[in-house]
């Protein structure tokens, strides 16, 4: 694992392994024809949530205000306890294996096998 390369250097060596290309300002055109400042974050997120709220509520309405909600609560309380054991267990395994799961995928990404940066 010593022969891992951080981030730093690797930036270095890509600096230095690529010269400019001359693109007779191209780039700096492209650039400056983009917009000067992109819609501001609070905005995006009060949109979003808007959304979000009028979605929820009109569901909610066109569900019939949440019955199916309570019939499958209803549904389950009369079930054999042996039943709702082997439901809760089961929704255990498979939390359980998605959180394993993720964990997993998250110790194989790049930055925690490199290491931090000196």
């Amino acid at each position: 694992m010593q022969n891992l390369i951080h981030d730093d250097e690797l930036d270095r060596q890509l600096r230095e392994a690529v010269p400019y290309i001359d693109d007779a300002g191209f780039t700096s055109r492209v650039l400056q024809s983009l917009p000067s400042r992109p819609a501001s974050a609070r905005l995006r997120s009060a949109i979003l949530m808007t959304t979000t709220v009028l979605a929820s509520v009109l569901a909610y309405l066109l569900s019939g205000r949440g019955g199916f909600v309570n019939d499958f609560v209803v549904r389950i309380s009369e079930l054999p306890m042996t039943w709702l054991l082997a439901l809760t267990f089961g929704a255990g395994i498979i939390v359980g294996a998605l959180g394993l799961t993720a964990a997993v995928v998250k110790a194989r990404e790049p930055a925690l096998i490199t290491g931090p940066a000196e």
